[in-house]
This record gives structure tokens, C-alpha cells and sequence, in this order.
């Protein structure tokens, strides 16, 4: 244990510090060069699933698709790692749908701007991305190799209704959903039973010897057939499985009726038909939250904290329950011996409040703006003042947090006097889901850019136990 107090300043910088290290090391580009390696005319991932070396030689042309918030970023790490002379060789193209402040020129691959940055959901710009991938990987020879980058936000970036389905009825059914709280599971699960490409589409339309999907997760437990709604895995849920979910949130008026028809008309199990041709499959989870809480704990110990990680292993409920949770555990860690650092990773949701009085946020503002609230209400019980000796920080790995700006939020013992000046109190803001304007005038909000990548939520917690360490 440290022999001296951390101010509150640092106990600040030690949290930024933290946190950006667990980003940084699944950032999309620094992960596709940590597991590929090229040597000569051999591709080799290093992965435990992965039995073989991919031989190049046999190849005569790849072709990379792809989409997601890292996609960009997987994109350039590919073209690092394969090297302009193969590249040209392999007669090398491809097209990747990214979000629009993600697309730059690359050398032989097209990321194609596919939506705007904050709005995580399809655009005719996806529509026609999409069609222009699926167009790709039918038009392959059985000596072509496929190469597919997937990772979070994914989804609403490759949108391919089915016929009968709108555009707007996507957009409509994916806003109800996320408004009334359901998790990946429920809403991917509802979007591949509407998608051409989803469920396992991807995979079934190409003409290719091999595809070779690499994936970074965004999904708590890394469930292949979730995560981008598994465009390359064979899907087991059935239409019946997503009238349940509709059902379950009572959207029968809601929704429009295309998506009612064709849930009821559509025929169970599509996903698990197998193609008409020998394209050879493989799918490899390159990076998740797990790789980012392992290095953000690495950094912890660095800065001379005695560190505890915690993965979530499931789903996780309500972001309000999750940051109350996470105030208790401060407060003990603060005033009990044990670690002085908490680093997690998850993924709450949030029910939305009704849109007549609903503000701007996203769910790891709303969960530091619960613990804010837990803290206060606990912490007026100790002698030391309610955040006096802790820092709280949850933030999105891909610097999204809701349709705003800010990845997330942090908070400390710094915040409570401008607080009170600006009369800020966050009860109301958390009924109205409105933490943006709730930490923007303190100066608390997380604001990264996008950051290239996709693995969940990152949340950091950083305590002085000056009063334990004079005991």
C-alpha cells in the first residue's frame, strides 16, 4: 500500500490514465497487427481456434467486406500486415461500410462513409454499402479468399431488409427497441429474423473457397451469432423467438405492420440452411472487453494501486443499478482494506424516458450520474464528505455514448462545489436521461473522438485510504 496520500488531482489522472490504456490496447489497428503475421506467401493468426496457417500461394485474388465501428481501423492493420507486393499480386479490392468520421482512403480497400458519427442506426448510405458487399462475395471463384472484418455497430451498419421491409420500418423497429430498454441479445435477435445478410446471410451468398471472419466483440461473452448479428454464423433463433421480444416491450401498436407480416410469414430457421457451394468458414474473436480490462489493470499497477478486475459474464440489467452497485464498492473500498482500484467491464441498458421530456445522454453517463446520486445520499453518512478520496469514470470503448459527443462521464470530490453552484441536482437529470447536460458545465464529461474501436464499456474506479493507512 502506498506510504503517502494521492491528491485528488491525481487520483483523477490516474483514472483518465487507466482507462485510455484499456482503450488503447484494442485499438482495431494495434490488435489486426498483434494477431497477424505474414511470412512470405503465409498468413497465420494467432488464435487457439485456428489449427492451420492460411497458404497464400493457392490464392488468386482477395477480396475484404466488412463493417463496424473498428472496421476502419481492422482495414489499415490488414494492409499493413499483407504488404503492398501482395497486395497487388492477390489482385487485392474490398469495401467496408464504417461510420462517416471513420472513412479515409486506403490503399486497396473502400471504407465507404455508411452513416453519420452518433447515429447508431441504418441509412441509405448502409443500404447501398450493403449491396454493394453482397455483390462482392457473390462474385468470388473457389480460389479467392474472402476476408471479413466485423465489430460492434455492425448491425445498423449493414442493412439488407427483406423483401417486403422498408428502410423506415429498420428504422423504426430498432428506435422502439432501444427506447424501451432491450439488450444486444433481444434486438440483434429481432434484426437478423429482417435481414438478408444477418443471420448467418453473409456467409450463405458467398461464392468463395474460404472466408476467413475476424472479429472484435462487443458482446459480452463473445456469442458469434450476436455480435454485428452474426453475418457469417449460422443462426439458431427462429421468427417465433422474435415476436416473442416484440411482444415482450407490447409493441403492437408501435411498430409498423410490415414487420408483424413478415415475422409471421417467414419461415423458421433459414439461418441453418446450408449453401449450394464449399466456402469454407472461420470465425475469430481477435479482441474484447476482457483484452481491455487485462491492460487497464496492467496500467493500474503501474501508478501503484492494488488492482481488482471484473468481467461481466452475462447481459448485464439496468445502467442505474449497475452504478449504484458501483458507488457502494467505492465507498467500501475507500474506507476498508483491500484493492484501491475497481476496473470492469459490461454493458447495462437504459429504459429511455417518454421523448416529451427525454434529454441527450447515453448509458454511461447515466450510470455515473446514478453513482453521483448514490454517493451523495451514502457518503453525507461519513465524516470524510460523500466523494472525498474517490474517482468514477464509465465510458464506451468506441468514444460513443448514446447520440451524443462523449464516450461517458467521470466524477470526484472536485465536482460537488461547482455542483451545488450551478444548482444541479441529478435526480431530475436521471429521470429525464439527461446526464449531457447534467456534467457538461462541470467540465465531467469523457470526450475521446472515435476511437477505432468496439468492446463494451470500460468502468474505472481509484480511491485514498489515508484514513485506513494511519489506522
Amino acid at each position: 500500500m502506498s506510504a503517502t496520500a494521492r491528491s485528488q488531482q491525481q487520483l483523477r489522472e490516474d483514472l483518465l490514465a487507466i482507462w485510455r490504456a484499456g482503450v488503447d490496447a484494442v485499438r482495431a489497428d494495434r490488435l489486426m497487427l498483434d494477431k497477424l503475421h505474414r511470412d512470405g506467401e503465409v498468413l497465420q493468426v494467432e488464435d487457439e481456434s485456428l489449427d492451420e496457417s492460411l497458404d497464400l500461394s493457392t490464392v488468386k485474388r482477395i477480396v475484404v467486406v466488412g463493417a463496424g465501428k473498428a472496421s476502419a481501423g481492422m482495414a489499415a492493420g490488414l494492409e499493413a500486415v499483407l504488404g503492398a507486393d501482395l497486395m497487388r499480386r492477390k489482385q487485392l479490392t474490398g469495401w467496408v461500410n464504417v461510420p462517416a468520421p471513420s472513412a479515409r482512403p486506403l490503399a486497396h480497400i473502400h471504407l465507404h462513409p455508411a452513416r453519420p458519427g452518433g447515429l447508431n442506426e441504418p441509412t441509405a448510405e448502409a443500404v447501398e454499402g450493403t449491396r454493394q458487399i453482397m455483390q462482392l462475395v457473390s462474385s468470388l471463384a473457389s480460389d479467392d479468399l474472402c476476408i471479413v472484418l466485423l465489430s460492434g455497430g455492425g448491425s445498423a451498419l449493414l442493412p439488407a431488409p427483406k423483401e417486403g421491409i422498408s428502410l423506415a420500418d429498420k428504422q423504426a423497429v430498432t428506435r422502439f427497441l432501444s427506447a424501451a430498454g432491450a439488450n444486444i441479445a433481444e434486438l440483434n435477435t429481432v434484426r437478423k429474423q429482417l435481414s438478408r445478410i444477418k443471420g448467418g446471410g453473409l456467409a450463405r451468398i458467398c461464392t468463395a473457397g474460404r472466408m476467413l471472419v475476424l472479429i472484435i466483440s462487443d458482446v459480452i461473452g463473445d456469442p458469434l451469432d450476436l455480435i454485428a448479428s452474426g453475418p457469417t454464423v449460422a443462426d439458431s433463433s427462429t421468427p417465433d423467438d422474435a415476436l416473442a421480444i416484440l411482444e415482450k416491450y407490447q409493441a403492437a401498436t408501435r411498430i409498423p405492420d410490415a414487420i408483424w407480416a413478415c415475422l409471421r410469414t417467414a419461415p423458421a430457421a433459414h439461418g441453418t440452411q446450408p449453401s449450394s457451394h464449399e466456402c469454407r468458414v472461420q470465425n475469430i474473436v481477435i479482441g474484447n472487453i476482457a483484452v481491455a480490462v487485462d491492460a487497464a489493470g496492467l496500467e493500474a499497477e503501474r501508478r501503484g494501486y492494488s488492482h481488482a478486475m471484473h468481467v461481466a459474464q452475462e447481459l448485464e440489467g439496468d445502467a442505474e443499478d449497475v452504478g449504484r452497485h458501483l458507488a457502494e464498492m467505492a465507498l467500501r473500498m475507500r474506507d476498508q482494506r483491500g484493492p484501491d482500484c475497481l476496473i470492469t467491464g459490461g454493458e447495462p441498458t437504459v429504459q429511455l424516458a417518454d421523448p416529451a421530456v427525454r434529454g441527450r445522454g447515453g448509458r454511461n453517463q447515466q450510470l455515473v450520474l446514478a453513482a453521483l446520486k448514490q454517493l451523495l445520499a451514502q457518503g453525507e453518512q461519513t465524516s470524510r464528505g460523500p466523494l472525498a478520496g474517490i474517482a468514477l469514470l464509465s465510458g464506451g470503448t468506441d468514444g460513443e455514448d448514446g447520440p451524443t459527443d462523449a464516450a461517458g462521464a467521470y466524477i470526484d470530490a472536485t465536482i460537488i462545489a461547482a455542483m451545488h453552484r450551478a444548482q444541479l441536482t441529478p435526480a431530475e437529470f436521471l429521470r429525464r436521461n439527461d446526464a449531457y447536460h447534467f456534467f457538461a458545465p462541470l467540465d465531467a464529461l469523457l470526450k475521446t473522438g472515435p476511437t477505432q474501436t468496439n468492446v463494451c464499456d470500460l468502468r474505472v474506479i481509484v480511491v485514498d485510504r489515508i484514513e485506513t493507512r494511519r489506522a
